[in-house]
């Protein structure tokens, strides 16, 4: 498994193609929560390239079950910031050595270098039902946070039925249009970026941070 913090994922270059970010909320099959709601409004907005995928996912879900977005763009600050909270919870716990320090804490959190939020390229997101409950995807967005750590992985054993099929849904609607996931994280998937381009076996990433 290739970690964020791995040094194969920042020797990729960048060649940013210029896109601005969009409104997710202008796609009106898709829904925005506002759990990660910033001042600023970031968590709403990605890649107009990313965007027009989202949309193109979204039309391979089944009718009734739609997108729920809870992140998209972050800024750099803040992707700092989680990223060393995330490094002093390791810390607290007896990991000393900076570099296990830095390849722990990318499992969850990206270097900043390479955040594929900070790009606009990403998107944290589950899926819900015709009445806005979220499926059973055998897990929470975010887990980590809450020491779920053992259902965060794409492919976590010891799932329900039910998850599976709602992750394989996920995995296919948003693969089929051309994203990658993170595979610690279930709900993480992203497109254009340094992480997608080493997975993808793409020249270089087309988004750098925005």
């Amino acid at each position: 498994m290739i970690l964020l913090s791995d040094p194969k994922v920042i020797s990729i270059p960048v060649q940013d193609c210029g896109e601005p970010l969009a409104e997710i909320a202008s796609a009106p099959a898709i829904v925005l929560d506002p759990r990660e709601r910033d001042e600023a409004g970031a968590y709403g907005r990605i890649r107009i390239g990313v965007l027009k995928r989202l949309r193109s996912a979204s039309e391979k879900l089944p009718d009734g079950i739609r997108f729920l977005v809870v992140e998209g763009h972050r800024s750099s600050t803040e992707q700092a910031r989680r990223f060393a909270f995330y490094e002093d919870r390791l810390r607290s716990s007896g990991i000393t050595d900076p570099v296990d320090l830095r390849q722990r804490a990318g499992a969850f959190v990206s270097p900043v270098e390479v955040a594929p939020h900070c790009a606009g390229a990403a998107l944290d997101l589950t899926l819900i039902d015709a009445d806005g409950v979220e499926l059973d995807m055998g897990g929470a967005v975010n887990g980590h946070r809450t020491g779920d750590e053992k259902y965060c992985p794409l492919d976590a054993p010891g799932l329900s039925d039910e998850a599976r099929r709602n992750r394989d849904l996920l995995t296919r609607s948003m693969g089929g249009a051309g994203f990658v996931n993170y595979p610690t994280e279930w709900w993480h998937w992203s497109y254009g970026d340094r992480y997608w381009a080493l997975i993808s076996k793409a020249d270089s990433a087309i988004y750098g941070p925005a």
